[in-house]
């Protein structure tokens, strides 16, 4: 069983930075693969980076190539997605989300999700 809790979210300007990190407990934590995801209003919820349980491996949505990474320190059972030059399209609920089946942007493959923290981009 692995509980997720988001924070760092918030309100930012356009071309801005934020860093979100989520904590999560269980002692098996260093053996899922993470993922973060995005839900804009009226929208679907999307894939938006993955990273394997080792670190080693990441993958990111083309939106936010070049823009986000995503990271984790298992010693602290805690990852992060920091977010540079935010656009007013990257406004949504940011969810993290675990998974054993290895690193996905599927959203059917994660097991367990935070209950999500709110970025918002002004232009």
């Amino acid at each position: 069983q692995v509980q997720l809790v988001e924070s760092g979210g918030g309100l930012v300007q356009a071309g801005g930075s934020l860093r979100l990190s989520c904590a999560a407990s269980g002692r098996t934590f260093h053996s899922y693969a993470m993922g973060w995801f995005r839900q804009a209003p009226g929208k679907e919820r999307e894939f938006v980076a993955a990273i394997s349980w080792t670190g080693g491996s990441t993958y990111y949505a083309d939106s936010v190539k070049g823009r986000f990474t995503i990271s984790r320190d298992n010693a602290k059972n805690t990852y992060y997605l920091q977010m540079n030059s935010l656009k007013p399209a990257d406004t949504a609920v940011y969810y993290c989300a675990a998974t054993s089946l290895g690193y996905s942007s599927s959203y059917y493959s994660y097991d367990y999700w935070g209950q999500g923290t709110q970025v918002t981009v002004s232009s």
